[in-house]
């Protein structure tokens, strides 16, 4: 996210030139009805807004049209054969995009198929898919961008993904002087943060905690889904799998009185090079000063081994035994030292995920760990402070990394565990209900149909979309009537959005759809120039507060939902991310039947 600011500004003049460069446009679709091809027909369905991915049968299904028009018909892909025909909805002036848009509802469609949307005097949009489950390929693509993110190992994407490789990269570790320690510390693993290749304990965490929580709440939809990782086969689930990677790195970064550092990076961030050429040792790095570890990342730790304690249980006794132990060490560290907070010390120069408050991460910490444990120490520091945290429920989305006290009233509200007191869990479930009925009428008023404010398009505003998303699915868990599907369809509304029904009629995820965005700000895939992006990586998306050169240059006048540029060189609009990462990964797995 915030890493690769400091880099992307002092690129090298010829590596921001490659990352200039791009690939040829996308094969256009001939358009309806007139046989017209190339750029025209390209216009066409760029105008014509569609989840390139798909729609469930059972569900609404709608289409946005930017072009003036008055019916529309769906046609099967297969033969071009009109099965539906429709009369498009009356224009509504979008103020964040500028774009008049009018709706086309197939929600009656209830025939699985490939299709695309006709739109006579427009043309055709992308084919995308009806079907029962339409989501569980991107779910498991979303899963593997994971995969692809992996340090310290090689790395193949499969047959899938024929090229997409790489051999183990980062394997010589060392203490940084303001980790109070000297010498080799090949803490390998773990997951390239971002578009750069440090690894940082503060975006692990609520990464790891997201799919956790994935395998917790939506075990039943996935745990059978391959994921084609090396550990497929072993008997755990492979979502389990990929977040183990993750987490035992972060195991790693504890030192022996219970803290953890704060990041393991090189001094400075590399040129666009591949993974295994970026040969500058990986530092673990602290404070600066004694304690030398940071409580943001301790209580993170403490957090995610919690869950992981009781997550593995049925599939590794011994390693749940061993993250509990740990959980258990990082909470008394964070008890001794409250609020230690990270600033990079002198000479280090990648992102510092910074943050001047621990006490949401403490928060979250013992909520996990009274939900695994039951004891009551860990729930009294709860409830003598959850309820500082419980207007931030008010207006999501506030769960990222610099807050994760949504993370741990939900876990609380969440939890099966006898003895949780009423009025917390009613309290916390109350303002999340009513949080998500304002974000349900937001959403059903925007012409977009997408949950975002104006306010939302910043820095990583697709996360911020996917985090809508995950805090109507947790309202959706939460609310007693289990029949009413409002909040369930207003998230799938985000992902409608996430996978190309936007202004730019770009699917945000590498390799998704047949319009996806091609240039991540993300040194692997610019390490490739030749080729299409690494698969898998939600974008960062649409960002008005224009931090990179790039959306410097764009005109003045564009609004705040078009201020993006597909390039490698706008790290403030397309850079990856893992923890925006983990909240596509939770919304695509809640969207599954």
């Amino acid at each position: 996210m915030f890493t690769s600011l400091i880099a992307a500004r002092w690129l090298p003049v010829s590596v921001v030139l490659v990352a200039l460069i791009s690939f040829p446009a996308a094969p256009a679709l001939a358009a309806s009805g007139d046989g017209a091809t190339g750029k025209a027909a390209e216009s066409a369905q760029l105008a014509i807004k569609v989840d390139q991915v798909g729609y469930p049968i059972d569900g609404p299904k709608v289409a946005l049209v930017t072009a003036p028009a008055t019916v529309f018909e769906l046609r099967r892909s297969s033969d071009n054969k009109a099965v539906f025909h429709g009369k498009l909805g009356p224009a509504e002036a979008d103020i964040y995009t500028g774009d008049r848009v009018q709706a086309a509802d197939f929600s009656a469609l209830r025939k699985a198929g490939r299709y695309y949307l006709a739109v006579p005097g427009v043309g055709r949009s992308w084919n995308f898919e009806v079907g029962a489950n339409v989501f569980e390929h991107a779910y498991s693509i979303a899963m593997r961008g994971f995969y692809g993110q992996r340090c310290g190992t090689a790395v193949d994407m499969g047959p899938e993904f024929p090229g997409y490789a790489h051999p183990a990269c980062h394997l010589h570790g060392e203490f940084h002087s303001s980790s109070g320690a000297s010498g080799e510390r090949n803490n390998i693993g773990g997951w390239h943060d971002a578009g750069d290749y440090g690894r940082y304990m503060v975006t692990s965490g609520i990464s790891a905690g997201t799919l956790l929580w994935t395998w917790e709440i939506y075990g039943e939809k996935i745990k059978n889904i391959s994921l084609n990782i090396p550990e497929s086969g072993n008997g755990t689930p492979d979502i389990l799998n990929e977040a183990r990677w993750g987490l035992e790195w972060m195991l790693k970064m504890q030192d022996k009185d219970g803290g953890a550092w704060q990041k393991q990076t090189s001094a400075g961030f590399p040129g666009f090079i591949a993974p295994e050429a970026d040969t500058e040792p990986s530092k673990v790095i602290g404070t600066g000063a004694a304690p030398y570890k940071s409580t943001c990342a301790t209580a993170d730790l403490a957090a995610v081994a919690a869950i992981a304690a009781r997550v593995y249980q049925p599939y590794d006794a011994r390693f749940a035994a061993q993250a509990l132990q740990a959980a258990r060490r990082a909470w008394a560290w964070t008890e001794k030292y409250p609020n230690v907070t990270f600033e990079n010390p002198p000479g280090i120069s990648t992102g510092s995920y910074a943050d001047a408050n621990c006490q949401d991460e403490r928060l979250w910490a013992a909520a996990e760990l009274w939900r695994t444990t039951g004891e009551a120490s860990y729930q009294n520091f709860f409830l003598a402070s959850y309820a500082a945290f419980l207007p931030g429920l008010d207006s999501p989305p506030t769960a990222t990394w610099t807050d994760v006290g949504q993370m741990g009233l939900w876990s609380y509200a969440l939890s099966p565990r006898q003895g949780a007191d009423a009025k917390a869990v009613a309290a916390i479930r109350e303002r999340t209900l009513a949080a998500a009925r304002a974000i349900v009428e937001r959403t059903r008023r925007n012409p977009y149909h997408v949950s975002l404010k104006a306010t939302d398009y910043v820095w990583g505003s697709n996360g911020v979309a996917a985090a809508y998303g995950m805090t109507l699915l947790m309202a959706d868990v939460m609310r007693p009537d289990k029949s009413d599907k409002e909040f369930a369809d207003a998230a799938r509304d985000d992902l409608h959005y996430l996978l190309g029904r936007n202004a730019f009629s770009l699917s945000w995820v590498t390799q998704v759809g047949e319009h996806p965005y091609l240039h991540p700000h993300h040194r692997p895939s610019a390490a490739r120039p030749a080729t299409p992006p690494w698969p898998g990586l939600l974008s960062g998306g649409p960002n008005k507060d224009r931090e990179d050169q790039v959306l410097a240059a764009l005109p003045k006048d564009l609004p705040p939902a078009k201020v993006y540029a597909d390039e490698w060189a706008s790290y403030a609009s397309n850079e990856i991310c893992i923890n925006w990462q983990a909240s596509l990964v939770f919304l695509l797995a809640g969207e599954m039947k």
